[in-house]
């Protein structure tokens, strides 16, 4: 992964809906590590979400972050108004795992972009369909990946002028 190639995309990270997901706090955090450190190496940060007047904003711990924000009613993101230039690497977190995000996952292979899914910020209500959803992305060709793993590889060195910062993110 490179952050000069990279975007964040955070999927229906919100109000009303995150609340009902098995172990939402644990993605959100997770989603907000992403979020800021990617604010810190200069990674665009975009959010979707899913009909907003019904399911509400992006949750407040990642209100402000999100460099864009796009209301949806279709499932899948829309990757053709939505993605900077010249940013091929997409890194995938948020909700509901077997919905949203996977079929965002799945469009954005079918539009031969590189899909990065990050396992330990995505969720959905049930576990079994969190865990179907991960095993179909990686089938279908996304890379599955832990936060963790996104932020050392976008950091590259230890000797990064940012790796303070960022290694903070991980306490």
């Amino acid at each position: 992964m490179n952050a000069g190639n990279a975007v964040l995309l955070l999927v229906d990270l919100q109000q009303r809906l995150v609340p009902a997901m098995h172990d939402g706090e644990r993605v959100v955090a997770r989603a907000a590590r992403l979020a800021e450190a990617a604010t810190l190496l200069e990674v665009p940060v975009l959010a979707t979400e899913q009909v907003p007047e019904k399911l509400g904003p992006t949750v407040e711990r990642l209100a402000g972050l999100p460099h864009l924000v796009m209301p949806k009613t279709r499932f899948a993101a829309d990757d053709g108004v939505l993605f900077p230039p010249g940013r091929g690497e997409i890194v995938v977190a948020g909700v509901e795992a077997h919905v949203c995000v996977l079929q965002t996952v799945l469009e954005l292979l079918a539009d031969d972009r590189r899909v990065v899914l990050v396992a330990d910020a995505v969720g959905s209500r049930f576990v079994e369909d969190e865990q179907l959803a991960l095993q179909r992305a990686r089938a279908a060709g996304a890379e599955i990946v832990t936060s963790e793993m996104v932020l050392f590889e976008w950091l590259r060195d230890a000797a990064h002028p940012r790796f303070r910062e960022v290694q903070k993110l991980l306490k």
